[in-house]
């Protein structure tokens, strides 16, 4: 029997990429190939994202074109991931055409039912099958699944259920093996980092974590993503401090700044409290980025509150910041709130936060030049005949980079100087070879 060709397409957040190279590893276990073409593939995968409209909108349209792949090249198309979890009699109502529909809250066994679809025998499910495609640079590091907050906006507690922490010592093995495959940067993911290990009564926290973490050799950078700010302690902040390797950095989605609006989005914290938060971490660690998200056009958001938020982001001068207009997800509390927000003021209020961002990431980025700083190379564009690179203070893929000319050794840390900036790029080289 030949052995399948699998062509995978990952959407959504980085936590739904660790999903798709656990799939991808034990699949290829399992003596399937994984190719980068979908014309040379058997089988197409779709890892798909439920989170907003626009996700569920992508997703669609991609199992869409998968179709559309099937059906002239004799091919199968699975799906999988959070819009499948959520939707599955209504994708398979709607679009029968697809092989095969998979959930997203246990991918280990999801793997086990797609490789009997695909004919395949996979060996016990472990996290070394993992096939990381982010080597050597960086890799993430899921360290639960599911989440426990019940923020009126948001469906992910009912897609990924609730929250259930890793075992401390299974996240140390597959760090350690991480490690022994050259990734220089691991990336603390899960849907709430800060919760880790309520759950489990044993003594686990993310304080502890990050420490055992910070121990491992040949981990030269650690970096915490999808904090929630009512969990952010003291404790954690002087280990951020006091760690070398965990970056100056930390990503703390704050949603709004209106009381009045936080409170209807079910939020902790209020402005007060954010306030400290941003002081506490300022103070503590000067050098800090600040990664945050907010929400525009939540029911209710007067102009009143809109500005408020507008005001609070000209002062505080977050160093990276997303924006996201409220989309109405079906059984949560804020679908039918009174005082819906037009779509046509949900996006003049994006457009304004995108504007005064942009100037702010700007100058941020201008502080870097004149400077030298570390730059973790991650790839070779042979387009523009550069490398691209990151400092500890910009994540992958949401964040700046930095783009260089020479030559320099992917997956390693090299002293770069900031010759100039824009407000998603800094340019750099080599010490010495401005010294030359």
């Amino acid at each position: 029997m030949t052995k399948p060709k699998l062509f995978f397409v990952n959407l959504g957040c980085p936590k739904n990429l660790v999903d798709s190279e656990i799939l991808m590893g034990m699949l290829q276990k399992g003596g399937a190939s994984i190719v980068n073409d979908a014309s040379e593939a058997s089988d197409i995968i779709v890892n798909t994202c439920g989170f907003i409209e626009d996700a569920k909108r992508e997703s669609i349209e991609t199992i869409l074109e998968a179709v559309q792949l099937k059906e002239t090249g004799n091919k199968r198309v699975f799906v999988t991931g959070c819009l499948s979890q959520r939707y599955k009699s209504a994708l398979r109502k709607e679009i029968p055409e697809v092989d095969g529909f998979f959930g997203a809250r246990d991918i280990p066994h999801v793997a086990v039912e797609l490789s009997q679809q695909l004919g395949l025998e996979i060996p016990k499910s472990n996290r070394e099958e993992r096939l990381v495609s982010t080597v050597p640079a960086y890799a993430y590091l899921k360290i639960a699944e599911g989440c426990n907050n019940t923020c009126s906006f948001c469906a992910i507690p009912l897609i990924r259920g609730r929250h259930v922490s890793r075992p401390e010592n299974e996240i140390l093995k597959e760090a350690r093996h991480l490690a022994g495959m050259d990734v220089k940067e691991l990336i603390v993911i899960s849907q709430d980092t800060t919760y880790y290990g309520k759950d489990l009564h044993d003594g686990s926290s993310l304080e502890r974590l990050l420490i055992r973490l910070s121990e491992i050799p040949n981990i030269r950078w650690l970096r915490l993503l999808y904090t929630y700010p009512d969990r952010i302690s003291d404790t954690l902040i002087d280990i951020m401090a006091e760690q070398e390797k965990i970056c100056a950095y930390i990503d703390v989605p704050i949603q709004h700044i209106s009381d009045r609006i936080l409170e209807r989005m079910r939020r902790g914290s209020r402005r007060q409290k954010i306030e400290q938060l941003i002081d506490r971490l300022r103070t503590r660690i000067p050098q800090i980025a600040i990664r945050t998200s907010v929400m525009v056009g939540f029911p209710g958001e007067t102009e009143k509150d809109f500005q408020e938020l507008l005001d609070f982001i000209a002062d505080v001068q977050f160093d990276h910041l997303g924006v996201f207009q409220f989309s109405r997800e079906e059984d949560t509390p804020s679908f039918d709130l009174p005082d819906q927000v037009p779509e046509s003021v949900k996006r003049e209020r994006f457009e304004l936060i995108q504007s005064i961002q942009q100037d702010i990431a700007l100058q941020k980025n201008k502080n870097f030049v004149g400077k030298t700083v570390d730059v973790l190379i991650e790839r070779f564009d042979p387009e523009q005949k550069v490398f691209l690179g990151r400092t500890q203070w910009d994540a992958p893929e949401i964040d700046s980079q930095v783009v260089l000319e020479g030559e320099y050794k992917i997956g390693e840390v090299f002293p770069v100087k900031i010759i100039s900036a824009s407000e998603a790029e800094l340019i750099g080289q080599s010490p010495e070879v401005i010294e030359k």
